[in-house]
């Protein structure tokens, strides 16, 4: 009877193998398709080669398909711990149900005890190993060619595990078990994974022989229905998904710090649960996410104990060492970052699952006020009498005491326009000369993000807001006046960009240790505390919230929002000509 092309052994089972056709084989999870026959006779594995081989031809062709329709699907970077228990369980239940097929047919008997057998045993080359199997064992092996052949195994496979070595043998295996119909996943050739495969199938082989060592003892010993791993999903890897929302948002919305801190973080997100089909991801991985986020100690990237480890083990590591985690505002802020993917995921693909971050955000004790304080009036004294405000020794040197009073700084001014408007630091700083009108008679700052340097927080931002009068006596007007008669298209041409893509993040630096110079910086405030003095004022000035609003660009609420253009300018500037700073005297400011 003429062997069949694809039928090969390896011990006393029959194996299939084939070769994968060249025109998949930069795309198929593998080079070859090698499995069991489960079977050690050989007419039965001729017949069971034939069948497999129809089934192996069935798969290149489907794999054809799947690549016509949807293209070529990037393999998987790294397996979750869970895949690799799931592949290992169902490696464990394919060797005793390999044994089991065994003990079904039956053993020969053993006859007297052949001598090469000994021979065999005193190598340890898998490859060798093998060979001499082949070639000793008949159709059906007897008991003690058996417990020969067992003991073989697991001594070889002892001695990787415990040197940390993988054979060929079980490196074969790990490219095969991956790709059974139940798993059937394609990870890259360069994956960290592999080894870790590698080794939760040598502790599956070790643990399956024990098993079978019971079973030659005559002990009962059920071969478990291993679920395996879930078919490869036709849904996008995550990925491949995250990638698609970056490209987009970056280029509608997102400066390179958004992008950046999204992208940072997904990526933490996805090296902690694993990169899998997006219809995969549950409120399980969202969960596991979470309790990582609540070990990390702020800045952990920067903790030298911690740099250059993986999310979890930073966390765990973090944990052991007694660090104070980061404050539940970032840990809600984090799950925004890896949530907010979601929220876009679902309105673009039907198969992405229920949101996994709803409900797990930590309720705050504290208001979104409470974080920043406003500056009390002693505070703004103290900034408006420091040296850049009434001498100092150059625009570098602010904090030193001078006679230098650098008036067309945006040091100087920028904190000034905060003041009397509530405009956020990032819109004051990216104003255009041209952004500075008048209408009817009133001159205001028209806040907006025409511009390829410009930036709103939100579609509210939007908005026009009166230049107050102790900004004209100050002489801002001038200011503008002489920048534009320099030719310059920014108000505050000296600024810089920080990498991040934001010139207010330089800036804000530098005020942060201008606070620290004057001795009044502390944990809660900042310069959006500029922000919550403008609110106070124009409650103590008697101006309606829903204007006071209106000139901080927030969002009205109800069906208000829906309708109208706002409030007319005029009344913006009757308003404005309402507001003032009790107990604040900035008459040394004004120009004279």
């Amino acid at each position: 009877m003429p062997k069949h092309p694809r039928l090969f052994r390896r011990g006393a089972t029959y194996y299939h193998r084939a070769v994968v056709p060249q025109d998949i084989k930069a795309t198929y999870p593998k080079t070859e398709e090698t499995f069991s026959l489960r079977t050690t006779d050989y007419k039965e594995a001729l017949r069971r080669v034939r069948i497999a081989a129809v089934e192996v031809d069935r798969r290149f062709e489907a794999h054809r398909r799947m690549l016509a329709e949807s293209g070529s699907k990037a393999p998987l970077k790294e397996l979750a711990d869970s895949d690799i228990d799931r592949v290992a369980a169902a490696y464990y239940a394919h060797l005793l149900e390999e044994d089991e097929e065994i003990r079904i047919q039956g053993f020969t008997d053993d006859g007297v005890e052949d001598q090469k057998l000994t021979a065999i045993v005193q190598t340890d080359d898998p490859e060798v190993i093998n060979r001499l199997l082949a070639a000793r064992l008949q159709e059906r092996p007897s008991f003690t060619d058996h417990q020969a052949a067992t003991s073989m195994v697991v001594d070889n496979t002892k001695h990787g595990y415990a040197r940390g070595r993988v054979d060929a043998f079980i490196a074969n295996e790990a490219e095969d078990v991956l790709n059974w119909d139940n798993i059937n996943i394609r990870l890259e050739p360069s994956s960290p994974s592999w080894p870790r495969l590698a080794r939760a199938l040598q502790a599956a082989t070790l643990k399956a022989y024990e098993a079978i060592r019971r079973r030659d003892e005559g002990e009962v010993i059920e071969t478990p229905k291993a679920a395996g791993v879930p078919p490869e999903s036709r849904t996008p890897l995550l990925s491949m998904a995250v990638e698609e929302w970056i490209a987009e948002k970056s280029r509608t919305s997102w400066v390179p710090k958004t992008e950046k801190e999204h992208r940072v973080w997904m990526d933490h997100f996805i090296s902690l649960t694993g990169d899998r089909p997006l219809d995969s991801y549950t409120k399980a991985d969202a969960r596991a996410f979470k309790a990582v986020l609540l070990r990390l100690p702020p800045n952990w990237v920067k903790v030298a104990e911690l740099r250059g480890l993986p999310i979890e083990k930073a966390a765990d590591k973090a944990k052991k060492l007694g660090l104070a985690p980061m404050s539940d505002h970032n840990v809600n802020k984090l799950m925004r970052y890896v949530g907010s993917f979601w929220t876009w995921a679902q309105g673009h693909y039907d198969e992405a699952t229920a949101h996994p971050f709803n409900g797990l955000q930590i309720k705050l004790k504290k208001n979104v006020r409470d974080e920043r304080d406003p500056f009390t009036t002693d505070e703004l004294r103290t900034i408006f009498n420091a040296p850049i405000y009434t001498g100092c020794k150059s625009a570098e040197r602010w904090h030193k005491a001078g006679s230098v009073i650098p008036i067309e700084s945006a040091y100087y001014w920028v904190p000034l326009i905060s003041l009397y408007t509530g405009a956020r630091l990032g819109e004051i700083i990216q104003l255009y000369t041209s952004d500075i009108r008048e209408e009817d008679g009133i001159t205001f700052f028209d806040i907006n993000d025409d511009g390829e340097d410009k930036r709103l927080k939100t579609t509210y931002s939007r908005r026009t807001i009166p230049v107050h009068q102790a900004l004209v006596d100050m002489g801002f007007m001038d200011l503008v006046a002489r920048r534009r008669s320099e030719g310059h298209h920014r108000l505050f041409p000296n600024t810089e960009m920080g990498k991040d893509g934001y010139y207010s993040s330089p800036f804000s630096k530098r005020f942060s240790r201008f606070l620290k110079y004057t001795g009044i910086k502390h944990k809660t405030n900042a310069f959006h505390s500029f922000r919550h003095c403008f609110e106070d004022a124009c409650r103590d000035s008697d101006i309606s919230t829903e204007i006071m609003n209106a000139l901080q660009g927030h969002s009205e609420k109800g069906m208000a929002a829906r309708y109208g253009k706002g409030f007319a300018l005029k009344k913006l500037a009757e308003a404005m000509g309402q507001l003032r700073f009790r107990g604040l005297d900035l008459s040394h400011l004004m120009r004279r």
